[in-house]
């Protein structure tokens, strides 16, 4: 399994910014190793983030999403204390869930 992801979120002013830092390779299948032989494939292909019980940003990534991916954003409502939930799943059936409080 990966790394854990670093989750930031805060809340003002009746919105919560949430910003998110994943440990993942992300590779395309395009790149060659030293030896000539294609990488294959590896990469995140949804990611969806709950607030309590409640999506608040669902998405569907492809091939041309960059290492180590970040995300920001930022959703109406949310309160101090609450838990945030991010799973993400790629394209080898691997997947990851992690949780952070709002600040």
């Amino acid at each position: 399994m990966a790394d854990p992801m670093k989750i930031r979120a805060a809340h003002h002013a009746g919105m919560t910014d949430v910003k998110i830092l994943m440990a993942h390779p992300m590779e395309g299948g395009f790149r060659k190793d030293t030896n000539g032989k294609v990488v294959p494939a590896h990469y995140i292909n949804e990611v969806k983030v709950w607030c309590q019980e409640r999506v608040v940003l669902e998405c569907l990534w492809g091939q041309s999403v960059s290492q180590n991916p970040y995300l920001a954003f930022r959703f109406k409502g949310g309160a101090k204390g609450e838990k945030m939930r991010v799973t993400w799943s790629d394209n080898l059936g691997e997947s990851r869930t992690d949780e952070a409080l709002i600040a």
